[in-house]
């Protein structure tokens, strides 16, 4: 609710309530001592096409789709779960729109699940999902917990599977993090696809969130703290209110929601350590009409990306790279 009102009063605030890029400038900095490449004023992002709407989602349990990643397991398929509120189940769709089943996440609980990734994990044959329970509206949390399972193989019987009576996962590994600063409130949960490193970037209305991360592999015993990497200029009217992210397969872009629009950063040093992204300019694209968009993905072969919105029967959108 409380983020449905703060939407609410940002809009009414502005001029017109569509989605307006801004190119004020993208700079990545946590000094005054800023390259003048990420001084650069960005605009909109010329290397994605307009917004497709491609289905609504049919699930009537998905109410408040909060992320969504492509399966790496079952070709078509993509996952979502839903925003606080809900259990801890994972929602299996494909482009459609049509259900495919629902899972229960075995030995995970949600209080309040914000985004989803795909990644590596300690078996080299097998593929992963992490589910990040990273929310905290009120910075209340001393630690936050990221899960990780066994992506399921969805078949075509998977589909019966409802809330009710939902397909069960393997166990999941949990693994506690806490900040080196403080509490913070994030809803986007990213997962390196090569070295498995989580990647945590906070929410922080009208100024700059902040890059977290967790080195792989991680502990379950143990609560690890994040490193503090650097922040974000985000060129938006709602600054650094992010609300989702994902990295392409081939660890090479960055993309990022918030209520507004989409962002994509690029490692144009192939030759470069990944964290050299954060130093890079961020570039705007439309993601079209959504009622509160929490989330964004890249599509398997990495040459489009998707998002969803929350309400029921929300749109399942696509913009594709040209």
């Amino acid at each position: 609710m409380a983020k449905a009102i703060l939407l609410a009063c940002l809009l009414l605030a502005m001029t017109g309530c569509a989605p307006v890029p801004v190119s004020t400038g993208a700079t990545v900095s946590t000094s005054p001592s800023t390259t003048r490449e990420q001084r650069t004023s960005t605009r909109a992002n010329e290397t994605y096409g307009p917004a497709q709407t491609l289905a609504r989602l049919k699930d009537p349990a998905i109410t408040e789709s909060s992320g969504i990643v492509a399966s790496r397991s079952t070709r078509g398929i993509h996952w979502t779960h839903n925003d606080s509120g809900d259990g801890p189940f994972i929602y299996a769709f494909d482009e459609r729109g049509s259900r495919k089943g629902v899972w229960r996440v075995t030995g995970a609980s949600a209080r309040d699940w914000e985004d989803i990734a795909a990644g590596p994990g300690p078996q080299g044959n097998a593929v992963y999902l992490y589910m990040g329970d990273i929310g905290d509206n009120n910075q209340q949390r001393p630690e936050v917990t990221v899960y990780r399972i066994t992506e399921p193989v969805v078949t075509t019987a998977d589909a019966v599977a409802t809330k009710s009576k939902p397909r069960l996962t393997e166990p999941a590994e949990a693994f506690r993090l806490r900040y080196p600063d403080g509490k913070h409130d994030a809803e986007a949960l990213l997962v390196h696809p090569t070295t498995g490193n989580i990647y945590i970037i906070t929410k922080v209305p009208f100024a700059n969130p902040t890059v977290y991360e967790a080195a792989a592999p991680l502990s379950t015993t143990r609560t690890t703290t994040l490193t503090r990497l650097r922040q974000l200029n985000i060129p938006s009217l709602l600054g650094g209110i992010i609300t989702g992210g994902d990295i392409a397969p081939d660890g090479r872009r960055v993309a990022l929601c918030d209520y507004l629009q989409g962002y994509e950063i690029v490692l144009k040093d192939s030759r470069a350590g990944f964290d050299t992204i954060w130093t890079q300019p961020l570039t705007s694209f439309s993601l079209g009409e959504r009622k509160q968009g929490e989330a964004i993905g890249y599509s398997l072969d990495g040459k489009a990306l998707l998002a969803t919105s929350e309400g029921l029967n929300p749109p399942l959108i696509r913009v594709v790279r040209r």
